[in-house]
C-alpha cells in the first residue's frame, strides 16, 4: 500500500513532522510519497529516515520540487 503527502509550501520541520504522523499510521513495508519544496527538505528528509529506521528508496526532482519515496520500517 502507499499513500501520498503533498506537503509543498510548508518548511522546516513541518514536512519531517507530517511524514512522521502520517507513517504512524501505515504499515511495516507500506510506501508514503512526499511532495516538498522546502529546500531543507534535501537534508531533513534523508535525516529522518536514518533516524527512524525508514528506507528512502528514491529522490527525484519533480517540477518545482522533490517527490520523496519513503518506506516504513
Amino acid at each position: 500500500m502507499s499513500q501520498d503527502l503533498d506537503a509543498k509550501g510548508l518548511l522546516c520541520p513541518l514536512p519531517v513532522l507530517k511524514a512522521r504522523k502520517r507513517l504512524i499510521g501505515l504499515t511495516t513495508g507500506d510506501e508514503l510519497r512526499v511532495l516538498t519544496d522546502d529546500p531543507a527538505a534535501i537534508i531533513d528528509i534523508p535525516h529522518f529516515c536514518a533516524e527512524a529506521g525508514h528506507t528512502l528508496v528514491s529522490s527525484a526532482e519533480d517540477g518545482d520540487g522533490m517527490l520523496w519515496v519513503i518506506r516504513k520500517a
